[in-house]
């Protein structure tokens, strides 16, 4: 009888301790800041601007504005979990044709300070939205979102706090809580995580055209999420499935460039 006590404790003792490693870890199992990459070159005949931007908090956001001459539609782009956004700068173009895009990395990647996570994240995209919508340069009306994965988290929340002519979410999640419950079906994530990124409470109070691009294999955000959050949103909703493509392969496939330029044509022509 000793011998099953004492193993049942073992097991609730090993139990909390698993749970006590994922709530101390959890930034560095959900963020994977990288450094700076090599210099930024914009396509030809573009116009490339170092972006320098102090948080409300003092902590220093690194980035770049690229821009084709005359543009004044603005694409603000929000990346995965380890990208480092500057060095989408050469091949902007072929995403967003003659769009201006402004890339600035989280906090912790690149060359920006500090450490990541969702409140923070999110404040530092309201704070680079203002920037931009100040600009002389920038239209604030034909400013548009594009998320990619955890990126999807911050784009849908700051097109909750403001205005955007549209919304390109890329592989997005429902939720932080649900892409961990799937990997984690055992532990008590929804009490566990300190970022949930809860995008489908955001998303039926949203009206603006969106477009969501899913990959049909992903195993790091299952295509159901996407679907949820598409079906839930509460504007105009587009979405493109993309067969036997996954998480990190689906810009490989040539029709989803195609796809995000077709949609910001009627959005942004």
């Amino acid at each position: 009888m000793g011998t099953i006590r004492d193993l049942a404790l073992a097991l609730v003792l090993g139990y909390a301790a698993i749970a006590g490693l994922m709530w101390v870890a959890q930034e560095r199992l959900m963020f994977f800041p990288r450094g700076a990459a090599a210099p930024a070159n914009p396509p030809p005949g573009w116009q490339l601007e170092e972006v320098a931007l102090r948080a409300a908090d003092g902590t220093q956001l690194a980035g770049v504005l690229v821009r084709p001459p005359a543009a004044r539609a603005l694409v603000i782009y929000f990346g995965g979990n380890a990208e480092e956004a500057t060095e989408q700068a050469a091949s902007v173009h072929e995403a967003y044709g003659e769009r201006a895009v402004l890339l600035v990395n989280y906090r912790g990647y690149g060359r920006s300070t500090g450490s990541p996570g969702e409140k923070a994240m999110v404040a530092d995209a309201i704070e680079l939205y203002d920037w931009a919508a100040r600009r002389a340069d920038v239209d604030p009306a034909r400013i548009v979102l594009h998320g990619r994965s955890l990126g999807t988290g911050v784009a849908v929340q700051l097109a909750a706090a403001r205005p955007a002519a549209c919304v390109v979410l890329t592989s997005p999640f429902a939720s932080a809580v649900d892409v961990a419950r799937n990997a984690y079906p055992w532990l008590p994530v929804a009490l566990l995580l300190r970022h949930p990124f809860d995008s489908l409470a955001h998303a039926p109070k949203l009206k603006a055209p969106a477009l969501v691009l899913i990959g049909a294999t992903d195993n790091v955000i299952p295509a159901d999420q996407s679907e949820r959050l598409a079906t839930a949103w509460g504007g105009p909703m587009e979405r493109v499935r993309f067969e036997g493509f996954g998480h990190n392969d689906l810009g490989l496939n040539p029709a989803y460039n195609a796809a995000i330029r077709t949609f910001l044509g009627r959005c942004v022509p």
